[in-house]
């Protein structure tokens, strides 16, 4: 049997989250903001340091997602991991990280630090430069929403079990609304992802469908 693809396993993972997936919310999308986290070429390029496949599969559906917050004049905001020098900014990142450590991954300047050109941002569209996981570490991400009056925060990109998620959570504290969509992103391992999942939809996150979100932006 041919190896299962990413989006394969999107109605399984909708299914073992439902029991969790127990606080329901509605989009309100004259207050929300798509976040596009660390779609980069090092992530999503068969070149990077860090490429993984899974990564490229979610890609249609973050920019049928993009495409329709552009149409509803919903603000994007990306985000990039990128170190300057891993020496003195990457901390245990680096340390975690033995590419990133050896300089030979998301360093500043580079093209793997790059958004990839599917989903490249637009003229005016910010890109929040992170070097830890959460995009709310030591950025000014959270000033920029509350000065758009932001509430509602839809969660796509990479990785599922780190970025996204440290981003999600740092959000919840934050008390902004999660929306994180199941089928635009994307980790590692499908095991990763589901766990990642349940885990959100428990304590910190409404999880959705691309469908279902897409239903929601008008």
């Amino acid at each position: 049997m041919p190896k299962a693809g990413w989006l394969d396993h999107t109605a399984s993972w909708m299914k073992e989250t439902r029991r969790y997936n127990v606080h329901r919310m509605r989009l309100r999308q004259a207050k929300a903001c798509l976040m596009v986290i660390d779609m980069q070429n090092e992530f999503l390029e068969e070149r990077g340091a860090v490429f993984f496949h899974y990564a490229t599969e979610i890609i249609p559906n973050v920019k049928r997602i993009l495409t329709a917050a552009r149409k509803a004049k919903m603000p994007v905001v990306f985000t990039a991991h990128a170190h300057e020098d891993p020496r003195t900014d990457g901390g245990l990142t680096a340390q975690f990280w033995p590419e990133i450590k050896r300089g030979e991954s998301l360093i500043k300047g580079t093209r793997g630090v790059e958004i990839v050109k599917q989903i490249r941002p637009l003229s005016g569209e910010r890109i929040v430069w992170k070097h830890r996981y959460s995009a709310f570490y030591n950025t000014n991400l959270e000033v920029v929403l509350r000065g758009m009056g932001v509430t509602d925060l839809v969660i796509t990109g990479v990785l599922t079990n780190v970025c996204c998620e440290s981003t999600a959570r740092d959000a919840f504290f934050r008390d902004f609304r999660v929306f994180f969509v199941a089928d635009a992103t994307a980790t590692t391992e499908p095991e990763l992802h589901a766990a990642s999942l349940k885990n959100m939809a428990y304590a910190f996150a409404y999880i959705v469908t691309a469908e279902g979100i897409l239903k929601q932006i008008r």
